[in-house]
């Protein structure tokens, strides 16, 4: 039957939505439901439709050329004389940004206990984040980590069906959801929470991970409307959960005049479907959440890492665990740097916002490739999508680096 065709091959796609639909989005998508309304939806939205159009180009060259971004990258540019340059400079962003990333799933699965616990404590925090960082590091030096990521991705789907649910309940405005939905507008102090929703959602550790997965999933031509559907629905239906939150957050915070300043102040907006529970499934949500993303920001830093250097075979699988396990050490040193986790969270969606731009356009160079797509290269409507989607990430960065030098 089809329909079993389709939900055997849903993976890649669903891996890259419960990646992004993280600690990262809920924190993100709530401050800025809370602090700003509905009028940043449209940031979303471009964000969601952004991610589909650079993750179908990622899984496009997973399935047709069956290989992963990074060994892309080293073939494409093996007779660059700036390939070396090029080369430290990807490695260098996605380790940086990864590991910032990592920080923030950790004290967002921090947040979780918090939130069970009835509050923040400095060492119930300390302890869930080396708990968590225990687990993950064993998870990943063993390799166990797709057993514990089946469980986890369960637990996050979960999350967002009860936002899907009390996006019902609470009675959002229509009126203004539409209008924040398709008209783009910037508040005053705005700028960093747009660009942390475009980097919580067009993560750009996920187009490595994506090639890497659809690779492994589907071989060839025959493959690839099943590819394209799998990206479309999954990271559709995950960006429709972060708008949700924001809703949610607009309906139960902002429009009474509350704040969102921890894990019990965000638990409030599904109250109106969970009642007095809502701190309890927020609180499993946000562990789930960051445990799972815990490993796969580690595991896409050292997939696109491995590929890049190609080391010999012997040694690969050592490299390999070494780059990811200290990914997660470094994750860890940034959490515990007692900042609040809040903080470290939108820092680190800001960071991948600002990382965005250099791996979008490595991307674009390497779905033009001809020798290594043929007939499956970009045409001019993902060309132009994708620019426009490029040059919209690198104005706001711009924008933000200049307001805070204040130039403008």
């Amino acid at each position: 039957m089809p329909s079993l065709n389709f939900i055997k091959n849903v993976g890649p796609g669903a891996l890259v939505a419960a990646a992004f639909i993280g600690p990262g989005t809920v924190t993100v998508c709530t401050l800025a439901g809370a602090n700003f309304g509905y009028v940043l939806l449209w940031a979303l939205l471009f964000a969601t439709i952004a991610t589909i159009i650079f993750q179908e180009m990622s899984g496009r060259l997973g399935t047709i050329a069956q290989k992963g971004l990074g060994e892309a990258l080293r073939e494409s540019l093996q007779h660059s004389i700036w390939r070396w340059p090029l080369f430290g400079l990807i490695a260098l962003a996605l380790y940086g940004g990864n590991a910032a990333y990592e920080a923030g799933n950790l004290s967002g699965a921090a947040l979780g206990v918090s939130a069970i616990l009835s509050g923040p404590s400095d060492v119930s925090f300390t302890w869930t984040i080396l708990s968590i960082a225990t687990v993950a590091g064993l998870a990943l030096w063993r390799g166990s980590y797709r057993q514990v990521e089946r469980l986890l991705m369960v637990l996050v789907l979960f999350m967002g069906v009860a936002f899907i649910g009390t996006f019902v309940v609470s009675q959002p405005d229509l009126s203004a959801f539409a209008h924040g939905l398709f008209t783009p507008t910037l508040p005053d102090d705005s700028l960093i929470t747009v660009v942390a929703l475009i980097g919580t959602t067009v993560v750009p550790y996920n187009l490595f991970l994506h090639a890497s997965a659809a690779k492994a999933r589907w071989q060839g031509e025959a493959d690839l409307p099943a590819a394209r559907a799998d990206s479309v629905i999954s990271i559709g239906l995950g960006g429709l959960v972060a708008m949700f939150i924001v809703s949610t957050a607009a309906a139960s915070l902002f429009s009474r005049g509350l704040g969102a300043s921890s894990a019990a102040d965000m638990a409030i907006q599904l109250e109106p479907l969970f009642g007095s529970f809502s701190k309890y499934l927020l609180g499993a949500g946000l562990l789930a959440a960051g445990l799972s993303s815990s490993l796969t920001a580690p595991l896409a830093t050292a997939y696109a890492i491995t590929e890049i250097i190609n080391p010999k075979a012997k040694i690969r699988e050592l490299i390999f665990r070494s780059v990811s396990l200290s990914v997660l050490i470094v994750g860890v040193v940034f959490a515990l740097s007692g900042a609040k986790p809040i903080n470290i969270i939108i820092g680190a969606q800001f960071a991948n916002g600002l990382l965005l731009p250099i791996i979008a356009a490595f991307l674009l160079y390497t779905m033009n490739n001809k020798a290594l797509l043929g007939k499956h290269t970009n045409g001019m409507l993902a060309n132009g999508l994708g620019a426009l989607v490029f040059l919209v990430s690198v104005g706001l960065g711009v924008r933000l680096v200049l307001k805070s030098l204040s130039v403008m």
